[in-house]
């Protein structure tokens, strides 16, 4: 092969130069074209000395040739470079170590509570919903007969209402998405709306539920959905006055303990004594999906907030407890993860809003999940982890 097809081949590897990762191909840019010269007529210079040794060579011409050769051979073994040394990293990555690049973010968890409030004469009823905490940072508690509000910012008590005992006792409180309505469901099926502020009742929702208590309550943009002990869910449209109820879901044959609306307000979850689960479309009075699958009532839902379509439900007795997370969509449970001996009656789930995790509450105890539920195509079955709390 001649120096100028190594010279084309060297042309190719500039512009495509993993082409051929088999082949050795020289680098141009690595060539030193003066050093190569010297050292391919070097031998023919050699063998012309030899033809002509009668010529006479001058001592400046013989010094000059051999300060030349020293020069040009100076540290040199090759004519052709096949290959570059690889290019340095970047200096943000020399400067990090590996084990911090990767190091999993650390976070406290506390493990005792941070205040304790005292709740005398709360009633001692799994499936009734008696506290709720709003988006003004105000917690409502029922106790009895009586709705109380605690100011988290000024850790400050006030006295809501107190509902005469005939009607009473209080079976269910929800803050409207504004944090200063709040709904109130009785014993005799009445739901009451209050002003929070002004300490003002606004109105009152009557036969919603024929005489049965109302167990539970959730808000979705001007609608106030109830459910009883009757087994029925009732849309009640806040802006209506004597017809307010603009719809009724029949689904369930024993009391309805669990009512939760998506946030994107076009699905409603609804759980019950009857160990069943609904998935409700707010402009059909038929359900989407139904889930069986759980073996006692289910009070505890909650929708995931950075997840569309995917619920996580709790069964709330010893021969259930269990909990169970849904694709909506299309019906399937991505998984069943148990909570353990002891202490199993799920009575409420709580999504974290800023981690993949999830908050259980089962009798006397508080179990924190971490979730890698994901809804995919193919129902890739999804992993969920206890943590320590």
């Amino acid at each position: 092969m001649s120096f100028r097809s190594y010279r084309s081949l060297g042309s190719l590897s500039d512009s495509k130069e993993n082409l051929f990762p088999d082949r050795f191909i020289p680098n141009r840019s690595a060539i030193d074209f003066d050093f190569a010269h010297f050292a391919l007529t070097e031998s023919l210079r050699k063998h012309k000395d030899v033809d002509d040794s009668n010529k006479v060579i001058s001592p400046a011409q013989e010094a000059y040739r051999r300060e030349l050769g020293e020069v040009m051979n100076q540290n040199r073994t090759r004519i052709l470079a096949f290959r570059n040394k690889p290019k340095a990293p970047p200096v943000q990555l020399l400067d990090q170590p590996k084990s911090v690049k990767h190091k999993p973010r650390l976070r406290y968890i506390p493990q005792t509570p941070e205040r304790t409030l005292d709740a005398p004469d709360i009633v001692d009823d799994m499936y009734l919903d008696l506290l709720d905490w709003g988006s003004a940072n105000v917690l409502a508690i029922a106790l009895g007969n009586t709705v109380y509000l605690w100011d988290a910012s000024s850790c400050s008590v006030s006295e809501l209402v107190t509902i005469d005992e005939e009607i009473g006792p209080v079976t269910s409180i929800n803050w409207a998405p504004d944090g200063i309505r709040i709904a109130v469901g009785l014993n005799n099926s009445q739901v009451e709306l209050w002003d929070s502020v002004s300490n003002r009742k606004l109105r009152t929702f009557n036969d919603c539920h024929g005489q049965t208590r109302v167990g539970s309550l959730a808000w979705n943009d001007h609608i106030l959905t109830t459910g009883g002990m009757d087994g029925k869910i009732v849309n009640n449209d806040e802006r209506i006055g004597s017809a307010h109820v603009v719809g009724t879901y029949t689904g369930h044959t024993l009391e309805v303990c669990g009512l939760k609306w998506s946030d994107s307000g076009k699905q409603l979850a609804s759980g019950g004594k009857d160990n069943l689960v609904h998935i409700w479309d707010p402009c059909s009075t038929r359900w989407l999906q139904r889930f069986r699958q759980h073996t006692c009532a289910v009070k505890a839902l909650a929708w995931c907030p950075f997840q569309a379509n995917l619920l996580a439900t709790g069964g709330s007795g010893d021969e259930d407890g269990t909990i169970k997370f849904w694709n909506t969509l299309t019906g399937a449970c991505l998984q069943s993860v148990h909570t353990g001996s002891g202490s199993s009656k799920v009575s409420s789930l709580l999504w974290s809003k800023n981690e993949s995790e999830l908050l259980s509450s089962q009798d006397n105890q508080l179990t924190l999940w971490r979730c890698k539920v994901m809804i995919q195509a193919a129902e890739d079955p999804g992993l969920v982890t206890k943590m320590n709390i």
